[in-house]
């Protein structure tokens, strides 16, 4: 049976035991243990071949991602990560509001004015997230695209967690951290105002949901300025297993630091970016884009 294809069974379902356990066990099974699992040689990120498309699809309906690293190099050529999004079916891309024109973002220490506030455009740390976790239901970030231009000096190193890892930790621990997770309300992520103006309101929502193919969708952020949980008690012991995971070593904790012309696609799984150094010719450049839909299954 396809990774997340089960018509009427659903193992995400807290009460549906069973199937968690048999999807469970084929989820585990072979897992990939070190980061070099995820990484696949490329000749051209924007043309697969056959044999190249097969491995980064097959790495990501098992752990949600893949490292391609292709030869493109240092070429700031921003079509290169749209075409590949394009041969695994992501074509929907969120226009937000750091994104040029063509829906692409150009990750890199900035400046101006109202970028610089926001700390993908700086050089300091960002704490465990997944994408678009503010956005509203209907826009949800279902695949995440990373493609690397240029590295900093040191630092910008990336840590990707599967979250259906996260989800099968925490359900293990105990299943009614599933339910309070999946509640509406569980977290909400508070109004964004700027100058006296509303650039987004309060939203809120859960952790976990289920979408209409199946699969299993996460929001979530670490940083405390950015939400709100729910006062419920087990949202907030729910989310302090979620904390103590996420500053472990568990071993499918894959860590990465990009290099030109390789890049990660994913179904927007959990990640975080060390702080980091630019100096002279090294200015780290990473292009973003966000999509609505998943890595197409077939």
């Amino acid at each position: 049976m396809p990774a997340r294809k089960y018509e009427t069974i659903n193992p995400f379902n807290p009460d549906n035991a069973s199937a968690y356990r048999a999807w469970r066990d084929s989820k585990l099974e072979n897992y990939p243990e070190r980061v070099e699992d995820l990484i696949v040689e490329v000749k051209d990120p924007r043309q697969l071949t056959k044999a190249e498309h097969e491995v980064i699809h097959d790495l990501c309906r098992k752990t949600n991602m893949a490292i391609y690293a292709g030869a493109t190099g240092n070429d700031p050529d921003k079509a290169i990560p749209g075409y590949l999004g394009k041969q695994f079916g992501l074509t929907e891309l969120d226009y937000n509001m750091g994104a040029d024109d063509d829906g692409v973002t150009s990750l890199k220490v900035v400046e101006d004015k109202w970028r610089k506030g926001y700390i993908p455009y700086t050089n300091r740390p960002i704490h465990w997230h997944t994408d678009g976790y503010y956005n509203l239901p209907q826009r949800q970030i279902r695949g995440l695209l990373l493609h690397c231009v240029s590295p900093a000096s040191s630092g910008g190193e990336n840590a990707l967690l599967d979250h259906e890892m996260a989800y099968i930790h925490l359900r293990d621990a105990n299943p009614d951290y599933i339910r309070v997770l999946m509640m509406a309300d569980a977290m909400t992520i508070p109004p964004n105002n700027e100058n006296g103006e509303q650039l987004r309101p309060a939203r809120s929502g859960p952790v976990f949901s289920v979408l209409e193919d199946g699969s299993l969708h996460m929001r979530y952020t670490a940083r405390t300025r950015s939400i709100e949980w729910s006062p419920d008690p087990l949202v907030r012991e729910a989310t302090a297993a979620l904390t103590a995971l996420l500053a472990s070593d568990a071993r499918y904790i894959f860590r990465a630091t990009l290099q030109p012309g390789q890049g990660l696609v994913s179904n927007n799984v959990l990640h975080d970016r060390s702080g980091f150094d630019d100096t002279g010719e090294y200015k780290r450049q990473l292009y973003r884009l966000r999509y609505y839909q998943r890595i197409t299954e077939t």
